[in-house]
């Protein structure tokens, strides 16, 4: 049988080679003689507090036995959430993630710690230690996965909202997971769980889904809405606090995304329906602050697309005053600034429109897409945002290569593959590269041979990721 060492015989060993009595090393880790005492002959187990101070006097890195305190006092012994939640909260400090993996692993056969390690991941979020409470997420759901428990689905959830990130494929696996969930959720909660769901799949252009989650959160939204001004009771008034979102706007952003899906299927006057629908607000009944607010969002997106689905239709006649719109609107807000445009280059090249005047006049804004970071926990920003700042890239590169600008062409071309290959969208990605290949004889030996070397990387990531070369690259 293998002999486990303990820390006990580390620090033992220590004290005998340096010399040290126990009242001097107690000193030196500002710990009582009795208590070292105590550690060292195995009479007293240890607080991650004391092994920390323990491991400073021994001048040795922070965290250098968790290892050892995983063995000595949780797996040999019975579990202890008095010991074993500050050490978890102290492995998350230091990025411990695989302590805390082997912690979870080792309780998580009883389902009796759950609750606690739930209660743990939600502070773990709420301090933005996401890495460390995924792992305790995925253990409870793990745990209790045969179970139809509320907490299940809300670490589904938050699995779902962490995992979220620059890979589309990765996404979508998360949001295929996570929606068998929403059921299970507190009927408030399912409301911020449909929209983000509805803005991973508009990032992902699934547009049948983006649908099919835009209506269901309408018709629980609107069911909420009425159920509130019936029963103005307390504890209705409370749970709908929980949203991150005025009640309303769960019933006019479905029709916001509705009229997004209809655009994308090329149906503009439905669009234009959804449009008048979410810009008449006569109805909501809250006057406060921040319902005003939203109430005056809806308003002004619904005339900027207004603007948009004419010009999508043809309607050439709206494109300077959905200019003039863009520049008074967008003045503080880069992220709609960025979709904005992208319908004025997207029209441009459907209607074959000079546009050249209004690129220049927001060239800063242009230069700046490549740069810019989305910096909110929202899933729009993360998500939405991204895909449109590549799209906006493609198609910038299509209007100036198809009007002979090679230089600002490829350049755009460039970051937009660069972007589709970030965010692991293989469709947009051959999109660029066929867009390329179309053109590969107007560029430039230098840029000719940049474009080759990255498809060639690609190529070859591809792989080593996979065994094998495979069409993506």
């Amino acid at each position: 049988m293998k002999h486990t060492p303990t820390i006990r015989a580390e620090l033992d060993r220590y004290l005998k080679q340096e010399s040290m009595s126990l009242t001097q090393f107690g000193h030196i880790a500002g710990m009582n003689r009795g208590i070292v005492s105590a550690i060292v002959t195995g009479n007293k187990s240890m607080s991650v507090n004391q092994l920390d101070l323990i491991t400073e006097a021994m001048d040795l890195p922070e965290g250098y036995f968790y290892d050892l305190f995983i063995e000595n006092y949780i797996i040999d012994t019975p579990p202890n959430m008095r010991r074993i939640e500050p050490f978890l909260f102290r492995c998350a400090e230091l990025d411990k993630l695989d302590a805390i993996r082997r912690v979870v692993g080792s309780i998580m056969d009883n389902v009796l710690y759950s609750p606690k390690l739930f209660d743990i991941a939600e502070v773990l979020l709420a301090q933005g230690r996401h890495e460390a409470a995924l792992l305790l997420y995925e253990g409870v759901a793990e745990a209790e996965k045969y179970q139809h428990s509320e907490r299940l689905a809300i670490c589904q959830y938050r699995i779902f909202t962490i995992q979220v990130g620059d890979d589309q494929s990765r996404n979508l696996s998360a949001a295929t997971i996570f929606k068998a969930f929403i059921e299970r959720l507190d009927e408030i909660d399912q409301l911020d769980a449909l929209k983000d769901l509805a803005n991973v799949y508009r990032s992902l252009r699934k547009w049948n889904k983006v649908d099919e989650a835009a209506k269901k959160m309408k018709q629980k939204a609107k069911a909420q809405y009425s159920l509130k001004h019936q029963q103005e009771s307390r504890e209705r008034d409370e749970s709908a606090k929980k949203l991150s979102r005025p009640l309303f706007v769960y019933i006019s952003y479905a029709d916001l995304l509705c009229a997004s899906v209809c655009e994308a299927q090329g149906d503009y006057q439905q669009a234009l329906d959804y449009t008048y629908t979410y810009a008449n607000l006569d109805w909501v009944k809250e006057t406060d602050d921040d319902t005003q607010h939203w109430v005056s969002l809806f308003k002004s997106w619904a005339e900027g697309n207004t603007y948009v689905y004419k010009l999508l239709s043809g309607d050439i006649s709206v494109l300077q005053d959905y200019v003039e719109y863009i520049a008074v609107t967008s003045a503080t807000n880069e992220n709609e600034k960025i979709s904005k445009l992208l319908n004025v280059i997207i029209s441009a090249n459907q209607y074959n429109i000079d546009v050249e005047g209004i690129l220049q006049q927001f060239e800063a804004e242009i230069n700046a897409f490549a740069q810019q970071q989305p910096s909110s926990d929202d899933m729009y920003t993360q998500q939405v945002i991204p895909d449109y700042i590549a799209w906006f890239g493609y198609e910038l590169a299509y209007y100036y290569l198809h009007r002979g600008s090679y230089i600002d062409g490829f350049k755009h071309l460039m970051y937009a593959m660069v972007s589709y290959h970030t965010l692991n969208n293989e469709t947009n990605f051959i999109n660029c590269m066929g867009l390329f290949l179309h053109f590969r004889d107007y560029a430039v030996s230098e840029t000719k041979a940049a474009f080759l070397n990255f498809i060639e990387k690609v190529w070859m990531t591809n792989v080593k990721k996979n065994g094998t070369a495979d069409h993506r690259g």
